[in-house]
C-alpha cells in the first residue's frame, strides 16, 4: 500500500533528479546520425544553456537534430524542461522528434506539462506529440500537469484527447493529483471539463477525502458533491 503523499513526493524528486543537467556528450550509441560527434555534443551543450545562437551554428554545421546524451535527452527535450518555446520551435524545424523520450520515459511534452508552459505544450502538441505515453514511474503528461496545478496546461491537454476521468496508476485520477497538493484552479479547470467527484483510488479514496488527507480543507467544497 502507498500513501498519496509519498507518492506525489516521490514523483517530484524523481522528476527533478532527472531534469537536472548530465553530461552531454553523446556516445556513438546514443546518437542519432552519422554526423560529426563533436557537432552533436556542441548542440547539447548549447540547448542544455538555452543558447541559440549557438544551437543555430551546430545545426548549420550539421549536428544531428535527434542527437542524445547519456541519459537519452534530445536537444527538444531540453528545451520544454526549461521552458523556452523559441528553441523548440528551432528545433522542430530542423526535424527534432517530438516524440522521442529520454532513457528513463520523459518526453518533451512530459517536461513541457511538469514546467507549466501552456504555450510550449500547445505547440508540441500541435507537432503531434502524443498524450498517452507513461514514462518509468507510470506517469503520464496529464499527471504532472495536475500535481503541478498547471490549470491552462490541462485545459490544453483536455482539448487534445485527454480524458479528464482517466485512472492512472494507482487508480488516481488528475483531479486527485490536483486536490491532493491543494491547486484550486486546477480543481476547477479539472471540474468544468467534466472530472467526477465520485470515482475512487485503489485505497478507495475520493478526490475530497485526499484532499482532507494531505491538508487542504479549503477545497473541500469545490469537491464534496451537491
Amino acid at each position: 500500500m502507498y500513501t498519496f503523499r509519498w507518492s506525489m513526493a516521490g514523483v517530484a524528486s524523481w522528476l527533478s533528479a532527472w531534469l537536472v543537467v548530465a553530461c552531454v556528450v553523446a556516445s556513438p550509441a546514443a546518437a542519432q546520425a552519422p554526423t560529426n560527434p563533436n557537432l552533436n555534443a556542441q548542440l547539447l551543450v548549447a540547448a542544455r544553456q538555452s543558447d541559440a545562437a549557438r544551437v543555430e551554428r551546430a545545426l548549420a554545421q550539421g549536428a544531428a537534430p535527434n542527437s542524445r546524451n547519456r541519459l537519452g535527452k534530445t536537444a527538444l527535450l531540453m528545451a520544454a524542461e526549461k521552458g523556452d518555446l523559441a528553441l523548440a520551435e528551432r528545433l522542430l524545424a530542423a526535424g527534432s522528434d517530438v516524440n522521442l523520450a529520454a532513457i528513463n520515459g520523459v518526453t518533451p511534452l512530459m517536461a513541457a506539462c511538469y514546467g507549466g508552459n501552456a504555450s510550449l505544450v500547445r505547440r508540441l502538441l500541435a507537432a503531434g506529440a502524443k498524450i498517452d505515453p507513461v514514462d518509468r514511474m507510470h506517469k503520464p503528461a496529464v499527471v504532472y500537469a495536475a500535481g503541478q496545478g498547471h490549470a491552462e496546461v490541462l485545459d490544453a491537454l483536455i482539448a487534445a484527447g485527454v480524458d479528464v476521468n482517466a485512472a492512472h496508476e494507482h487508480s488516481l485520477t488528475a483531479l486527485m493529483w490536483a486536490a491532493g497538493q491543494g491547486h484550486a484552479d486546477a480543481v476547477r479547470l479539472l471540474l468544468a471539463r467534466g472530472a467526477r467527484l465520485d470515482m475512487r483510488d485503489d485505497r478507495g479514496l475520493t478526490a475530497a477525502d485526499i484532499a482532507r488527507q494531505t491538508g487542504h480543507p479549503d477545497l473541500l467544497p469545490l469537491l464534496v458533491a451537491r
